[in-house]
């Protein structure tokens, strides 16, 4: 199974709520004067002429309002107050054949249609159906947030997926990558697979997260995101691993727990694709995944599920025999997952944490060894990667330094590495594969011309003497300081001439078109609301190199930084920090529902035998 792993994620934060605006005097707006009455004092600036408007209905009469000042909710409440004080919500208003709703927006009457002797018809609910409208306008309010909610989830997954999988120079602190159940990152198909998986993986685990949490009809539509992301993926290159399944699982078991039977046939179809793909992947009888796993029974509960909900399947079919056969095998596998808190007791006086050594037990039968070996494993595992986070980062923040391609790509470090290794220096190969698209021959060409080379090394000797633009500092896990200056004439990116002629006077060309225009953009600085945290400055680490790598200048980023699209910050570090890169979690099912589901519908097979045998 693959894992989507988030490397040294940013801390999440709530998105801020916005406040409900306050109109004053909502609830009661003033009255207008009675015509007759005299005014208290005379006035150089007297209120504006109100408008008349007929109301019929469950009140009548004639109402003075100021048509660009009322809006529905102050006329729904005067219309209630004079209706002999009800409550506002109890209160229905139509005109030209439609329902005046109220507008968050605070649009005004004369906005919503209305003009001078219009007429409105109010109509008044019983309070049962005044609470039953607020309990639908409550439900539709909560459907609408739960609608924009997945909109972005889906766009925040979209968004990570393609920067982690182009080579995109990343704007976060982390890195996401897929990793095998050994903890080995590996490369999956084509660039357009690896973006979908990774897609299809977060969604797949925001949707974990929904139903650990009891949220099941939520996690339904996550879900299903999920399952659309994973049909983007080649077909052949999924039917090994055991994520798809899980997934169809995942699904019929939030029918389950909704209670949906309406569901049943399709989730009859959706557990034999979980079957299947079990096997595909897991091997015949779990032998392959036996193998994988050191004999350890990791997938145990996943059975249990599987084997419960074919036996409710069954049951709903009128299968009883199917269904008692599925059921029984589920109770078997259950009882096996039943820990003892002797054993537990054990490994916690050894030290160990209490769930991990209750997860140990269950993945490998209660054998103290054998969970004391595995400890140790995920111990070692924690290790490497947090030393594997470190290192992502600091290759994140040393890329930033290098700043941005034509194409707005990350210097690859891999090449970069190569380049240094035959002897150029860092700083100067970085520039380079840069300029040059991240095209290892087209810079070793610049770096082997001595005339380009020269001329690099003084573009960069020069961009050096010039004083930086430091915006801010800050430290390494809340980002680096945002820095480099803005493109000068509206952010445009450098213009960099074309590599593929070979000529030296183009490839001369090219160093001078970049000094020029790095030239240009150091006299402006970036405006950080809008530029946002795109930008680092240089980390003052002591392993980055020597000090012509540490003064290489943070302008040249900013002159290959083309503004993005805006990002959902909040929403992306929502789904990167559910990432726990743990291949063992997906396998570690509390089945506790299982159990007592298992045990009702066994008692539901026994009653209905006895009624049978009762009345033959």
């Amino acid at each position: 199974m693959f894992q989507s792993h988030q490397q040294t994620p940013n801390p999440y934060q709530n998105p801020p709520q916005l406040a409900e605006p306050k109109t004053p005097a909502l609830d009661r707006p003033p009255r207008s004067m009675a015509s007759g009455e005299a005014s208290a004092s005379a006035s150089a600036s007297a209120p504006p002429p109100a408008d008349r408007i007929r109301v019929v209905g469950a009140w009548a009469g004639p109402l003075e309002v100021e048509l660009g000042a009322w809006t529905v909710p102050m006329l729904r409440a005067e219309v209630a107050r004079r209706a002999g004080d009800v409550e506002p919500d109890r209160v229905g208003l139509i005109f030209g054949g439609r329902v005046l709703k109220d507008d968050p927006a605070g649009v005004s009457l004369q906005q919503a249609g209305l003009k001078g002797n219009a007429k409105v018809l109010s109509t008044l609910a019983s309070p049962d159906r005044g609470k039953a409208l607020a309990a639908e306008a409550a439900a539709a309010a909560a459907e609408e947030e739960h609608s924009n909610k997945l909109v972005r989830l889906w766009d925040a997954a979209q968004a990570l997926s393609q920067r982690h999988s182009d080579g995109s120079l990343l704007d976060e602190n982390f890195n996401i990558a897929l990793e095998d159940q050994s903890g080995q990152k590996v490369m999956f198909g084509s660039a357009d697979d690896m973006k979908a998986l990774k897609m299809a993986l977060m969604l797949h685990q925001k949707a974990k997260v929904l139903i650990k949490k009891n949220m099941y009809k939520e996690a339904l539509d996550v879900l299903m995101m999920s399952e659309e992301a994973f049909a983007l993926c080649d077909n052949k290159l999924i039917e090994r691993v055991d994520n798809v399944p899980m997934l169809q699982l995942d699904i019929v078991w939030c029918y389950f727990m909704l209670r949906d039977v309406s569901r049943l046939e399709v989730a009859g179809a959706r557990l034999n694709k979980a079957r299947v793909g079990f096997e595909l992947s897991h091997g015949k009888d779990s032998t392959r995944f036996r193998l994988l796993q050191a004999a350890r029974h990791a997938d145990l509960a996943l059975y249990v599920r599987l084997e419960l909900l074919e036996g409710v399947v069954a049951y709903y079919n009128g299968n009883t025999e199917k269904a008692r056969g599925s059921l029984s095998s589920a109770q078997s596998k259950y009882m096996q997952l039943q820990v003892p808190d002797e054993a537990i007791a054990m490994l916690t006086d050894m030290g160990y944490d209490a769930r991990a050594s209750k997860r140990a037990l269950k993945m490998t039968g209660y054998d103290i060894q054998s969970s004391v070996d595995l400890l140790c494993e995920e111990r070692e595992k924690k290790i490497r990667r947090r030393e594997q986070d470190i290192e992502t980062q600091r290759e994140i923040m040393e890329q930033r330094r290098y700043g941005k391609t034509p194409m707005n790509k990350a210097v690859d470090m891999q090449k970069l590495k190569g380049l240094t290794t035959i002897g150029f220096e860092k700083y100067l190969a970085a520039e380079a594969l840069r300029i040059n698209e991240n095209d290892a021959e087209k810079a070793l060409d610049l770096l082997t011309n001595p005339e380009l080379n020269c001329a690099l090394q003084s573009k960069i000797q020069s961009r050096r003497k010039r004083p930086l633009h430091v915006l801010g500092a800050g430290p390494l896990g809340a980002g680096a300081a945002a820095a480099v200056a803005a493109t000068a004439g509206g952010n445009a990116p450098p213009q960099i001439p074309d590599l593929n002629a070979a000529e030296g006077d183009n490839q001369e060309q090219l160093v001078n078109n970049e000094e020029e225009a790095a030239n240009n953009e150091a006299e402006a600085l970036p405006n950080d609301a809008e530029a946002g945290a795109n930008l680092e400055a240089v980390n003052q680490d002591q392993d980055m190199g020597n000090e012509e790598e540490e003064d290489l200048v943070e302008e040249e980023a900013g002159a290959s930084h083309a503004q993005g699209p805006v990002r959902d910050v909040a929403m992306e570090n929502e789904l990167a920090n559910e990432l726990t890169g743990d291949a063992l979690d997906d396998y570690d099912i509390d089945v506790a529902n299982e159990g007592q589901a298992i045990a009702e519908y066994l008692s539901l097979l026994e009653s209905a035998a006895a009624a049978a045998a009762g009345s033959s």
